[in-house]
């Protein structure tokens, strides 16, 4: 098993495959084990799905706490149990609405929200999946989240079709977007599609297909498609150190080191201008320091 790469694909995920399965594919491509995703997609949703190699899945939270795009149309007048048209329909209604309704509405879900999260869901109660309970028919209580949903364009309305842009906060379950969206409108709704266009700054025109993947390992040629771990944390400043600082930060020291905003994160390089780390500025017994935040060498 080959364990020699570390960085992130960016993978375009097609409906009707799952999260799971892509992970799968790029194991099998790149003959390894060490194979991560962040930020599940549903399977009848498409769209980006980072996915980390190597030691690069240390990097894990960091991109799940990124922003995300996504571009959707929601079903007015039909309720699902799953929320979107992949589950059965509990509830049919008539659409008597206004486009200026609509735009109304949709605008009172822009800003920070509380959310419940849908029981269709990965999110775990008791070491079990929501999914799992709701698939047993059973419903349980869960608590509204904060998220924040910075805008909501409404890109096209064709009754009982609307299609909009969201760009939101981590967390944010789109599907639940639309269900509240059709139930504050009252006729109900749920997502007939789904596509997740960016995740941080990821955007699905650069990501690459399965099928694409495919077709580079069969050439022995998958690792094409690994992105630099780096790339993930090009907004922070790099610091490039010598053999000795660096050898401290990999095993967890912090180095002093002075002229940096304490609070900032920086991303730390060897004397060979490797990518190893994440450091933080701080105070230490008194003095400026970098401290390990998240170590990457392998």
């Amino acid at each position: 098993m080959n364990n020699q790469y570390c960085g992130i694909i960016i993978l375009n995920k097609p409906v009707g495959g799952s999260s799971h399965r892509c992970v799968s594919i790029v194991r099998k491509a790149l003959n390894m084990k060490k194979v991560g995703h962040t930020g599940t997609l549903d399977p009848e949703a498409c769209g980006v799905l980072p996915i980390l190699v190597g030691s690069a899945t240390k990097a894990a939270d960091f991109l799940v706490a990124e922003d995300k795009r996504y571009d959707a149309t929601i079903l007015l007048g039909t309720k699902t149990d799953t929320l979107d048209m992949a589950g059965t329909i509990t509830q049919t209604n008539e659409v008597n609405v206004t486009e200026e309704d609509i735009k109304r509405v949709i605008s009172s879900f822009v800003g920070e929200i509380d959310q419940i999260p849908p029981m269709y869901s990965a999110i775990q109660l008791n070491g079990e999946r929501l999914y799992n309970l709701a698939r047993q028919g059973i419903d349980v209580e869960r608590k509204a989240r904060k998220i924040t949903v910075f805008s909501i364009d409404i890109r096209e309305i064709n009754l009982p079709y609307v299609k909009i842009s969201v760009h939101c906060s981590k967390g944010t379950y789109i599907r639940t977007l639309a269900a509240d969206i059709g139930d504050a409108l009252g006729c109900g709704g749920c997502i007939s599609g789904l596509c997740r266009t960016a995740s941080g700054d990821f955007c699905i025109e650069n990501a690459i297909t399965p099928d694409e993947l495919i077709a580079l390992g069969e050439k022995g040629e998958a690792e094409k498609a690994i992105l630099p771990l780096d790339t993930v944390f090009k907004n922070y400043e790099a610091i490039y150190l010598d053999k000795k600082r660096a050898d401290r930060v990999k095993n967890g020291v912090p180095i002093y080191f002075r002229g940096k905003k304490q609070g900032d994160i920086f991303r730390i390089y060897d004397e060979n201008g490797l990518f190893i780390a994440l450091s933080e500025a701080a105070i230490s017994d008194g003095r400026e320091c970098l401290k390990l935040i998240k170590g990457f060498y392998q």
